[in-house]
C-alpha cells in the first residue's frame, strides 16, 4: 500500500467500456461471463502506477482495475492501464507517479451520475479523498452514453444534463479548470439495431459540451475500434482488448497534446 497519493491522479467513469470488457467472454458451459485472465503488454503493473482501491487506499494497479467497483459485472482489460503506461513513456519518469480511480459501473445512465444521486456523492468522496495524502486530480475521463442512447428523452437531454454534471463536478472538487476527456460513444452501427435508436443526439450533445465548456476534449471510440468485425468482444457491445488498449493510448495522446502543463 502506498502511503503518500501519487502526484498525478486520473478518474475513470462512465459504464462498462469505462470499467473494462476486454477478455470477457461468456462460458458456454456456465452461460456466465468470464475473464480470459490476459493482460497485453501495454497494460502490464508498473512501479509507478497506482489505483486507489473500493476500500479508498493506494495499491500497485493492475487488471482489472475496476474489479471492487464494478462487482455485479464480469471486469477485464480497460484503458487505465494503457493510458497510465503509455502517458509516462511520453511525459517521462519526472511527471512522477500515476494514480488511477477506478468508479466506472456498466450499465449506468446519465442521471444516476448527475448531482443529488448517491452515485454522484460517492464519486465526489472518491476524487477528494483520493487527494488527501498530497496528489492532484489531474484528469477526469468519461465513457458513457450507450444507455442513454437508447432512451429518447435522455439522449435528448444529455447535452444539457451532461454539461451541468461536468460543471458540479468542477465546482464540488474546487478545480474550475479541471480537464476532462470523454469518449464519443461506440454503437452497432454496422447492423440495424433499436438498441442505440437515438445515438445521433448522443453523438451531437457530445460535440456540443466540448465546444461549450472550457477544457474539454472527446476522443472517438469507433477510431479505437477500427473494424467492428475486429474490434469488438463476440457480445457485439464491448471493446475486445485491442480496443481498449487503443483507447487507452488515445486518451494518453489527447491528455499530453492538450494538458501536458498540469503534470509538467
Amino acid at each position: 500500500m502506498a502511503a503518500t497519493s501519487p502526484a498525478n491522479i486520473f478518474i475513470l467513469a462512465g459504464q462498462s467500456n469505462m470499467a473494462g470488457r476486454g477478455g470477457v467472454s461468456k462460458d458456454p458451459t456456465t452461460d456466465k461471463n468470464v475473464w480470459d485472465g490476459y493482460i497485453p503488454p501495454e497494460s502490464q503493473p508498473n512501479q509507478s502506477i497506482f489505483r486507489f482501491t473500493a476500500d479508498m487506499v493506494w495499491e500497485q494497479a493492475h487488471e482489472p482495475l475496476h474489479w471492487d467497483i464494478d462487482v455485479v459485472k464480469t471486469n477485464g482489460v480497460g484503458p487505465g492501464m494503457p493510458f497510465a503506461n503509455e502517458l509516462l513513456a511520453k511525459a517521462g519518469p519526472s511527471i512522477g507517479t500515476i494514480g488511477l480511480v477506478p468508479c466506472a459501473i456498466g450499465g449506468s445512465h446519465l442521471r444516476e451520475w448527475v448531482k443529488g444521486t448517491d452515485r454522484y456523492t460517492k464519486l465526489v468522496e472518491r476524487m477528494k479523498r483520493s487527494e488527501e495524502h498530497g496528489g492532484k486530480v489531474k484528469g477526469f475521463f468519461w465513457y458513457q452514453g450507450e444507455s442513454d442512447a437508447a432512451v429518447e428523452e435522455e439522449a435528448k437531454s444529455y447535452e444539457r444534463e451532461l454539461s451541468k454534471f461536468f460543471t458540479d463536478l468542477r465546482a464540488d472538487m474546487n478545480h474550475p479548470d479541471l480537464p476532462i476527456i470523454l469518449v464519443k460513444i461506440v454503437t452497432h452501427d454496422f447492423f440495424i439495431s433499436p438498441d442505440f435508436e437515438f445515438k445521433e443526439e448522443v453523438w451531437n450533445a457530445q460535440e456540443a459540451v466540448t465546444q461549450k465548456l472550457p477544457n474539454v476534449r472527446m476522443v472517438d471510440g469507433r477510431v479505437a475500434v477500427g473494424n467492428f468485425d475486429e474490434g469488438l468482444n463476440e457480445d457485439r457491445g464491448h471493446l475486445n482488448v485491442k480496443s481498449e488498449v487503443n483507447l487507452g493510448k488515445m486518451f494518453a495522446h489527447s491528455y499530453y497534446s492538450n494538458f501536458a502543463h498540469f503534470i509538467s
